[in-house]
């Protein structure tokens, strides 16, 4: 079209879409070009503007490595991420909250009861809970994914003196549908600042905190997966989560338990802490799978 004008060109580009165009592919990227148009409009955006803009996806590609995803940090502190998961959350189910660029797959068995902590210093945490289903009942066989970072804030994709699955597990509860095991207790951690997303954080002024948190994905056949994260009562980032990935019901409560008291029987730590330790118990909610 040899008329294109600042006016109709929004119009034009969804002319150009093929008429076979998928209809969802369509809907997505006609509203994508509607909006950064109209973004680009409303800023009467500059060329140094837009070329910064374009220095911006540049050097989160330029950053990007297997171990440093860059362009999901980008979506989780602009709130974009969170904003899909709050979109697709589940009334019936716990809330789900980002993934987070340092997911690692293929995490080594875990046990029920087994431990994660190692020969890490710090407090001792020792965390619980039922995978069940919306009306209350244990999803037997349900599988549990857990990963944190170390307590030097650093999580294992991150840091070369961790191993590789360091502070990852991967558990299959049984028919009781209850998860158990003992790690350190999580430490809040700042998203790493040192590429184009931590320009981004201080041109805006903002800070690269995150609160402390376990991640979670829970399956089970027959079931939505939930992808989530919960957060201690009392930490310090709690209500000012870079990420916006706090909801309230993904907060739980640490107990302090005297010296003395851990489980004699059931943990792979059994018999081993003398000391006070921390515990928290957490039941997580998973919804049926949509029938097709």
């Amino acid at each position: 079209m040899r008329n294109v004008t600042k006016d109709n060109i929004t119009d034009v580009f969804m002319g150009y879409l093929a008429q076979d165009t998928d209809p969802r592919m369509r809907e997505i990227m006609g509203s994508l070009v509607k909006h950064l148009h109209g973004f680009a409009r409303e800023t009467n955006l500059t060329h140094e503007e837009w070329r910064q803009g374009i220095a911006f996806l540049e050097n989160c590609a330029a950053i990007e490595s297997p171990d440093r995803h860059e362009f999901v940090l980008a979506s989780d502190v602009l709130g974009l991420s969170s904003l899909v998961d709050m979109l697709h959350s589940q009334p019936d189910a716990t809330s789900s909250s980002v993934l987070g660029p340092f997911h690692i797959s293929g995490a080594p068995p875990l046990p029920v009861g087994g431990d994660m902590k190692r020969h890490y210093g710090g407090p001792i945490l020792l965390a619980e809970g039922v995978i069940r289903d919306h009306a209350g009942q244990p999803i037997p066989g349900a599988e549990l994914d857990i990963w944190q970072t170390a307590p030097n804030g650093l999580y294992a994709s991150q840091d070369a003196e961790q191993d590789t699955y360091s502070f990852h597990g991967l558990m299959t509860v049984g028919d009781d549908g209850r998860y158990a095991f003992t790690t350190v207790k999580p430490v809040e951690y700042t998203v790493p600042s040192d590429g184009p997303v931590g320009d981004i954080l201080r041109a805006c002024g903002r800070h690269p905190w995150r609160p402390s948190h376990l991640h979670f994905i829970a399956e089970a056949d027959g079931f939505r997966p939930l992808v989530t994260e919960v957060f201690p009562e009392g930490d310090p980032y709690l209500d000012q989560d870079t990420v916006f990935g706090v909801r309230d019901d993904l907060v739980m409560q640490y107990e302090d338990m005297p010296a003395g008291s851990f489980p004699d029987t059931g943990f792979e730590l059994s018999g081993k802490v003398p000391d006070a330790y921390l515990k928290v118990a957490f039941d997580l909610t998973l919804v049926p799978k949509a029938s097709t």
